[in-house]
């Protein structure tokens, strides 16, 4: 009998094994669902931008609010959407992120006009918020400490399949249906990402102690980074000598410090910044949003080498800027499986490092260079991409008490957000500046009007500026991980003494 019953025991241990494995990989294609939608839909966007300036009856400075007001409602929600998957079911706000996701998708290729499209795509950004800043918390929470870095490393590849696919399936999109399509797109994906995760995926863990959501906090944020996107875009297309945008960063500024002092003083904050005394997450975050800034600032400057420098055909532009994803995507999960085996840090190091050797390769880029050339000089960056983004999302997971693992995915996603947003117009204006300068042409000339020889100028040292940017904070980085391991070992040395 006792035979029989331990028998019966290890048979209900292993059932319950087996629900959990099976409950990680549905809750890993549930979101990977989410986010490959969520990935595909930026880049698909910005392609069609010009083909609705005319469907539309529009001009091109309007037609920038359909991307600017999605990344506005993405900036300023995400963080209240973590912020409540610490509070209540991260599973159903998930769903109900993916509900709006894919309902105001419905909306948009519905629109009538641009001002229907621009607000439609508002609304998509807000559940894009609860999507892009509650899954990895909940890949966190499903997948044991020691295969962490694979979960994230799975989710990481997906985002980058969806950046390879975008311009591809957008072209192909627009070719069939128009504008509208590459909206109505998402919405089976996301009828069936609804399904599987409201009837496969595990329930995840609510916090029944349940504290007050942070009005005050919430509003104050919204301000700060209403401003600082606002302003940020404003410099990208007028330059840093327009009143309204410098006025709009330092309003930022000022609101970011109210914020701060608000958060230290009340009881329940939406932000408890005891969380950043860990230095492996303050750290990671900070590292994160460099890779994104420096990401974002390569994306934007490699289509403008290719069709000015190179003058390359659309197709084939498309075809090459392609390459880095697929390293990516081939990249991401490995690496995810080398930080569980051998450490977040060194990977996520060897990343950066790659990376700048990747941008210091790509400064080398002249009129000469060909097709092969471009290729075999573009594999380090991409490897290095690859490397850092899983490793650098596990170490900041790991470092997040087990309470607010919603607020620290949300904080990955606004990293990643405000990176992006800053990237384009900083790096641009790096470009810009160098290559007038070379050119001798005066400020109101586009940039893209300079000779071809300034324009490789001018990409030359932007990406060794970028280059130098990563190897410095790599080297911080370092100094700051060998300063804390020294710290700990003279208290531990110091302690043992005191022991009789």
């Amino acid at each position: 009998m006792i035979v029989i019953a331990k028998s019966q025991e290890e048979q209900s241990e292993n059932t319950g094994e087996e629900k959990k494995a099976s409950g990680k990989w549905w809750s890993i294609l549930g979101i990977s669902i989410g986010v490959f939608i969520f990935a595909l839909d930026v880049y698909i966007v910005n392609l069609a931008l010009p083909i609705m300036v005319e469907s539309l009856h529009t001009n091109f400075p309007t037609i920038q609010w359909v991307v600017l007001s999605y990344l506005l409602a993405s900036a300023i929600f995400v963080l209240s959407a973590a912020k409540l998957g610490d509070m209540w079911s991260k599973k159903q706000l998930y769903i109900m992120g993916l509900i709006v996701f894919t309902l105001s998708s419905l909306l948009c290729g519905l629109a009538p006009n641009v001002g229907f499209l621009i607000a439609f795509r508002a609304l998509q950004g807000l559940g894009a918020a609860f999507i892009s800043g509650l899954g990895t918390a909940m890949i966190v929470e499903v997948f044991p400490a020691k295969e962490r870095g694979l979960g994230l490393g799975i989710r990481a590849g997906v985002f980058g399949l969806g950046i390879m696919l975008g311009p591809t399936v957008g072209g192909l999109l627009i070719t069939l249906g128009d504008w509208p399509l590459i909206f109505l797109i998402n919405v089976p994906i996301g009828i069936i990402a609804c399904l599987i995760v409201a009837y496969l995926v595990p329930p995840t863990a609510i916090d029944f102690t349940k504290p007050s959501f942070d009005v005050i906090g919430t509003l104050i944020l919204t301000v700060t980074l209403t401003c600082f996107t606002l302003g940020i875009t404003l410099l990208q297309s007028e330059g840093f000598g327009y009143n309204t945008a410098l006025t709009l960063l330092i309003v930022s500024a000022i609101s970011f410090a109210c914020f701060l002092v608000a958060e230290a003083r009340l009881a329940e904050p939406m932000l408890d910044l005891r969380i950043f005394r860990s230095l492996e997450f303050s750290l990671g975050l900070s590292l994160r949003f460099l890779g994104n800034f420096v990401m974002a600032g390569v994306i934007f400057m490699l289509p403008f080498f290719l069709k000015l420098v190179k003058q390359y055909p659309t197709e084939e532009a498309g075809l090459l800027l392609a390459v880095p994803p697929i390293i990516i995507v081939l990249t991401a999960p490995i690496a995810g499986i080398l930080s569980d085996r051998f450490g977040s840090r060194i990977i996520s190091l060897i990343g950066l490092v790659l990376m700048a050797i990747g941008c210091l390769v790509v400064s080398t880029f002249d009129t000469q260079l060909t097709v092969v050339s471009y290729i075999l000089g573009i594999i380090p960056y991409g490897l290095g991409v690859g490397m850092f983004q899983s490793p650098n999302n596990s170490a900041i997971m790991g470092a997040a008490p087990k309470h607010s693992l919603g607020i620290a995915s949300g904080l990955l996603s606004l990293s990643r957000i405000l990176g992006q947003t800053a990237g384009v117009p900083l790096v641009g204006a790096v470009f810009s500046s160098v290559t007038v300068t070379n050119a001798n042409l005066t400020i109101n000339i586009d940039v893209t009007n300079a000779p071809i020889e300034s324009l490789v100028f001018g990409t030359q040292i932007t990406f060794r500026v970028v280059a130098a940017l990563l190897l410095i904070s790599t080297m911080l980085a370092v100094s700051l991980w060998q300063l804390e391991k020294n710290s700990w070992i003279l208290s531990y040395s110091i302690t043992n003494k005191k022991s009789p």
